[in-house]
């Protein structure tokens, strides 16, 4: 196997300057709508990376659950890898790889715990087998065996078969206040093109074009 010889053209079309919207996540949730549209698959999937104490980058894919003109919201386990690391460390970086559309958007910011009532508010709309999982799982921490995560299962379900399935104190969902978002079209012959966002002290956006 030569993957080195694995390369396609962009051919879907560029990116100008004057189609861009002026606030970000206003042209975040134009392209999000289109992906949606397109029939891609999990177009809410992101990469979202951060950093442990000791300088080292860590990275899982999440669903993205809101977003508005304060950021963007993923729910986790509060005592998974990645929550620890943001407890220490706030920064954080969001990628969408909507490599069908030939578009990637990268974002760059700060997280903020969302509010329990938001928590539970979105927790009691999943449907109750993730409900379930939620409080099965200790979310990046070893488990000898798939079987023991099942009895594990089976276990809180019974627990909760009667009545609403409370919210774990150990789940709840981050805001990311983004800083810098970068939006990248592929193009042709490697041209592509990128535009980043950055937010500036009055909390206003410029707008430029980086090479590719």
């Amino acid at each position: 196997m030569d993957i080195n010889e694995i390369r396609r053209d962009y051919v879907q079309g560029g990116l100008s300057r004057e189609e861009l919207a002026a606030d970000p996540v206003t042209q975040f949730n134009l392209w999000l709508q289109q992906a949606i549209d397109s029939g891609l698959n999990d177009p809410t999937a992101m990469t979202v990376a951060t950093v442990s104490p000791e300088g080292a980058p860590s990275q899982r894919i999440v669903l993205l659950k809101h977003v508005d003109e304060r950021g963007f919201v993923f729910y986790t386990n509060l005592e998974s890898r990645k929550a620890q690391e943001l407890a220490r460390n706030p920064q954080i970086s969001l990628h969408f790889p909507w490599h069908a559309l030939e578009r990637q958007v990268k974002i760059q910011g700060l997280v903020h715990r969302v509010s329990t009532a938001d928590s539970l508010k979105y927790f009691l709309s999943r449907p109750k087998e993730s409900q379930l999982a939620a409080w099965a799982s200790a979310q990046s921490r070893p488990v000898s065996s798939r079987q023991l995560l099942m009895q594990q299962f089976n276990a809180v379900k019974q627990k909760f078969s009667e009545g609403d399935i409370p919210l774990p104190d150990f789940w709840g969902g981050f805001r990311v206040e983004p800083r810098q978002i970068e939006f990248w079209q592929g193009g042709a012959n490697r041209l592509h093109d990128r535009f980043v966002y950055d937010r500036n002290d009055d909390l206003s956006w410029s707008i430029e074009r980086l090479a590719p």
